[in-house]
């Protein structure tokens, strides 16, 4: 049906649309998670409500992404995960904590609340950090040195705080009363933490790999990817003169943030797959030399063809009928 470049080419873009989708799905309830307060138990509660029918759903995008890449790619998977192995077991670990203290938080003793609390968030910034540090070693190469070392774990603390900014802005537009105050007080510090992050990336993805740089730098293709580094700019600057106005009478533009927020990591993850491209792994394998055989991928393909949009479908009607503001937490 197709030829073996062209696959290639489809299942890494479904590869990307899985993980863009999971970054920002997964990336707000992990927010929601990391902001958890400890001492406030009626705002814990109305936090923990506004993903409750999201959160584990979300992380299908996480399973899909990885099984792409093990099918479509086993060379590029070999090679990614030989060298993430133990973040990528933390990840694990701190999901598998997150949803153990989900469910033990609504049927522990009353005493044992604050504890599952504390778990729930302890999960929710590893997982975050993981996802951060490997996402750093990935630009780096998947280097041995102090320098990669130090910029991934500076990485893990900017997607912690890219997570943070959208969970807030995904609680100022589920929320209301005091904790929607508090949402914009966390959306404007963590706002500014994502953007310096953000900045961090741009400036030393180029400056380690020369490829990157003769693709950003190189005229005319400059003024062509020059609109996005500028766009992603003006959201930064639009979010936060937004959130100095909320919140608002009748909550009016509460989901402007959040959808600033969603565009700003569309355009941080194209931004990212423009420069690597066509490699899967930095400058070792391109996706045609990891791909698998054509067909194996043909076959996939069809199965991709039927799952990908149940998918889809199921995550737009779970949100349609969780529309509006959250309800008061119920576990019967």
């Amino acid at each position: 049906m197709f030829e073996a470049n062209s696959l290639a080419v489809i299942f890494v873009a479904l590869m990307g649309f899985s993980i863009l989708l999971y970054a920002i799905l997964d990336g707000y309830d992990l927010g929601v998670g990391i902001l958890l307060p400890l001492t406030q138990k009626d705002d814990s509660d109305t936090m923990i409500a506004s993903i409750g029918p999201f959160w584990d759903a979300n992380e299908t995008w996480l399973v899909l992404a990885i099984g792409l890449l093990l099918i479509a790619f086993p060379a590029a998977h070999s090679h990614i995960f030989k060298e993430l192995y133990l973040p990528t077991a933390v990840l694990l670990i701190s999901l598998v904590l997150r949803g153990v203290a989900f469910d033990f938080r609504a049927k522990a003793a009353f005493s044992h609340k604050p504890t599952w609390n504390k778990v729930f968030k302890a999960g929710s910034l590893l997982a975050a950090m993981s996802q951060g540090y490997m996402l750093g070693m990935y630009v780096m190469g998947f280097e041995n040195t102090l320098a990669a070392y130090v910029f991934s774990l500076l990485s893990a603390l900017g997607v912690a705080a890219a997570y943070a900014y959208i969970g807030a802005c995904w609680l100022i537009m589920k929320t209301e009363g005091a904790l929607q105050v508090q949402a914009v007080n966390w959306a404007k510090k963590t706002g500014v933490l994502c953007f310096i992050g953000v900045v961090a990336v741009s400036a030393v993805n180029p400056l380690i790999n020369p490829d990157v740089y003769a693709k950003w730098f190189a005229w005319p293709t400059t003024l062509y990817i020059l609109p996005l580094p500028i766009l992603c700019f003006a959201l930064f600057v639009y979010s936060q003169m937004q959130l100095k106005l909320l919140p608002a009478h009748n909550d009016k533009g509460c989901w402007r943030p959040f959808v600033a927020a969603v565009i700003i990591f569309a355009l941080c993850f194209f931004g990212l797959a423009f420069s690597f491209f066509p490699y899967i792994v930095p400058g070792k394998l391109t996706i045609w030399q990891s791909a698998a055989a054509p067909e194996s991928l043909s076959f996939i393909l069809w199965g991709a063809i039927i799952v990908v949009p149940v998918i889809i479908s199921y995550t737009i009607f779970s949100y349609r009928v969780f529309w509006g503001k959250v309800q008061e937490l119920r576990y019967h």
